[in-house]
């Protein structure tokens, strides 16, 4: 990707004890963009929070959840995000992942100088 120009993130929410062919979700759409050469992907765990359930998910010990929110983000060209979407819509996934999608500028891509 260049300085300076604009892509797409997509943001995956789902719960940490979600899976997908025996893995745990979140690990296997990192490994599928790493495999398929996307730009960037970062998964993040939530402190708290819930979804279409309303179902609390939390990091509190006293809860002792162990489905924390978790949030896969991905960084690409527009193509490379619609095809991800065209293939993720293929996957059998059981759990309930809220996906939204947003333009966004790239700054800076790796090191300055």
């Amino acid at each position: 990707m260049e300085q300076e120009s604009t892509v797409l993130l997509l943001r995956i929410y789902m719960g940490e004890k979600d899976k997908y062919q025996g893995k745990t979700l979140y690990m296997y759409i990192v490994e599928y963009l790493r495999t398929n050469h996307f730009a960037g992907v970062t998964v993040l765990r939530g402190i708290e929070g819930y979804g279409k359930a309303s179902k609390i998910h939390t990091a509190n010990i006293l809860e002792l959840s162990s489905d924390e929110p978790i949030i896969v983000e991905v960084v690409d060209r527009e193509e490379k995000i619609e095809q991800f979407k065209q293939v993720y819509s293929t996957w059998d996934i059981s759990a309930s992942t809220l996906i939204t999608q947003e333009r966004v500028q790239i700054i800076q891509y790796g090191k300055k100088g």
